[in-house]
């Protein structure tokens, strides 16, 4: 088993990877993203709802939130590299994960900061500050094809190289800083490569934004799926070091 919780699962077979979801919709927008997308994906090996199998990526992933990554250098430029023509490849045909509107995404911002306060999760002061830092992602901005959760254990690399991007069930229009700011949540020190591979300027300010965004987002799902937020170097010490 390599995750599982209440939405999805995935389990490792040898060298195939067979995909759990009862949500045929999310499974057809990653079998779509994944044909769309000019930058390596797993190959599918076949696909009967609720499960479709797909083969093992070669090469390591980039590393793990929490953990220092051991990758070169290069490699988190390549990473960007392969970021950017993800980016500059034609719209996929819906929305995803990236593209929440501003309005839904403020209101969503709003109820989680109000219920890690109000049942003591976080201090009023560590999300007030953080609120403040997500306040420069909420803003207009040209849509792209985003991966939708390019977390740094998304990102296979062998050498210097790019082999492969897995789990794109979150794919589609959106924000290019947001898969930017996903891939190096927790790894700060690698984001002047990343940026240096992607070969155009970014703001900053907005990927740090989306930083605190995203944890404080993604706090309440975490715990009540089973993961920990609060472990070191994860999503709660991400938000500490915007004190």
């Amino acid at each position: 088993m390599v995750v599982a919780h209440s939405e999805r699962a995935t389990l490792r077979v040898g060298d195939v990877f067979l995909k759990v979801d009862a949500d045929q919709a999310r499974i057809d927008v990653e079998v779509e993203a994944m044909a769309l997308a000019p930058v390596p994906t797993p190959k599918v090996l076949w696909h009967k709802p609720p499960v479709f199998a797909i083969a093992a990526v070669p090469g390591t992933a980039l590393g793990r939130l929490g953990e220092p990554s051991t990758a070169s250098p290069a490699s988190w430029a390549a990473a960007g590299a392969a970021i950017r023509r993800l980016h500059d490849a034609p719209l996929p045909p819906r929305p995803g994960q990236a593209g929440r509107g501003l309005d839904e995404l403020a209101a969503d911002l709003d109820g989680e900061c109000e219920w890690l306060v109000t049942n003591g999760v976080l201090s009023a002061d560590l999300v007030t500050r953080n609120r403040q830092v997500a306040e420069a992602a909420l803003r207009p901005w040209t849509p792209v094809f985003t991966h939708g959760d390019l977390q740094i254990d998304h990102v296979f690399v062998d050498g210097d190289g790019i082999t492969g991007i897995i789990d794109w069930s979150e794919a589609g229009q959106g924000d290019a800083l947001y898969d930017l700011a996903t891939l190096t949540l927790g790894h700060e020190e690698h984001l002047g490569d990343v940026v240096a591979g992607y070969g155009t300027d970014v703001d900053l300010d907005v990927i740090r934004a989306w930083w605190s965004l995203r944890s404080l987002l993604n706090v309440r799902w975490l715990v009540e799926h089973g993961f920990d937020p609060f472990a070191p170097g994860c999503e709660v010490d991400v938000l500490r070091s915007r004190l």
